[in-house]
């Protein structure tokens, strides 16, 4: 199977819906092929990759729960065979706990099933497809090349810094996932891969419905500058520009898509 005209293969994990499609879609529609990684819905999956189709692109579907080693080796080895190369890899699959409970209640259970999603698992996926771009990039120029030729973007959140008591192992694991980047950003530089984290803020997806409320009312009261929510495709439009090769001269950088609440004002 062959890559679109421009050769270039993007990852996306969770890509079924939410982000990671809108993701998916604004990648297509720059000319990426897309290999649309999801864990458990199928019928989501396919809805993707005819919106991926429809944008102009092309792809394939691929499940996959990076949770487990043997999967995330699995869907390396089968975005190879297809496309015979990963340009970039976007680390979008996450969970919020499934009871959002105060920090002194929260079961050791529930720490190590948001972590593994949110953290162990893109950690040992972005090794894997390090690995294979290194060779890549190697196979390609015969030398490390002076500006990013490869990107890894990892999606995190605003809840890397702000506090919420209700829902600490979520925030541990975007914390951990900043650290990633920069760790990345720092050992892929030398093989011209550069490594971001884009950090949404409060954004319309199935993960924020059930706290709709709450934060309708809170972004009426200025908790942003911005006095909206954020959508899927405000985030797309951020990882299409790094995609595209417009910051060849950065690496480890945070991109805030959170509508200015980074700001920390007065």
């Amino acid at each position: 199977m062959n890559g679109s005209a421009n050769g270039r293969v993007a990852l996306v994990t969770g890509a079924s819906r939410g982000i990671g499609r809108a993701i998916a879609v604004a990648l297509a529609g720059d000319g990426w092929t897309v290999v649309v990684n999801y864990q458990a819905n199928a019928e989501a999956a396919a809805q993707t990759l005819a919106l991926v189709q429809a944008a102009g692109g092309q792809g394939v579907t691929i499940q996959a729960d990076i949770v487990h080693a043997a999967q995330r080796e699995r869907l390396v080895q089968e975005t190879l065979s297809c496309y015979g190369r990963i340009d970039l890899l976007v680390n979008n699959a996450g969970m919020a706990p499934r009871q959002r409970l105060d920090l002194l209640e929260m079961t050791e259970a529930s720490y190590d099933e948001v972590m593994a999603v949110n953290l162990k698992g893109p950690f040992f996926l972005t090794q894997l497809v390090a690995k294979a771009m290194i060779a890549l990039s190697q196979k390609d120029m015969g030398a490390p090349p002076c500006a990013p030729t490869r990107a890894i973007i990892n999606i995190g959140s605003i809840s890397a810094y702000a506090s919420s008591v209700n829902r600490a192992e979520y925030c541990l694991s975007k914390a951990g996932m900043a650290m990633m980047t920069r760790l990345f950003a720092d050992r892929l530089a030398e093989y011209g891969i550069a490594v971001y984290e884009v950090r949404p803020g409060i954004i319309e997806t199935d993960m924020t419905r059930p706290v709709r409320e709450k934060y309708d009312q809170l972004i009426a009261a200025g908790l942003t500058p911005f006095r909206r929510w954020g959508r899927p495709e405000d985030v797309a439009l951020a990882v299409a520009a790094i995609a595209a090769g417009h910051f060849p001269f950065s690496t480890g950088e945070v991109i805030n898509v959170d509508g200015g609440f980074h700001l920390r004002r007065f």
